[in-house]
């Protein structure tokens, strides 16, 4: 699994994370494991898979660290 830090959080149930590369991972929270999106908060450390999504390289199974 890939580390990373939340960088963005929305009210509409999506955020990014950065991990390092050029662009941040995008995640949706039905991605989210172990925790409520709700319960998420920048900055904070989590763990995830990359995937691939219709727009892009995207994060999932992500999990607070």
């Amino acid at each position: 699994m890939a580390e990373g830090t939340i960088k963005r959080l929305t009210d509409k149930g999506f955020g990014f994370i950065e991990a390092g590369g050029s662009k941040d991972l995008f995640f949706h929270s039905s991605s989210v494991q172990g925790a409520s999106f709700d319960d998420l908060h920048e900055g904070q450390k989590v763990t995830f898979t990359e995937g691939r999504g219709p727009k892009g390289p995207c994060a999932e199974n992500v999990k607070p660290a």
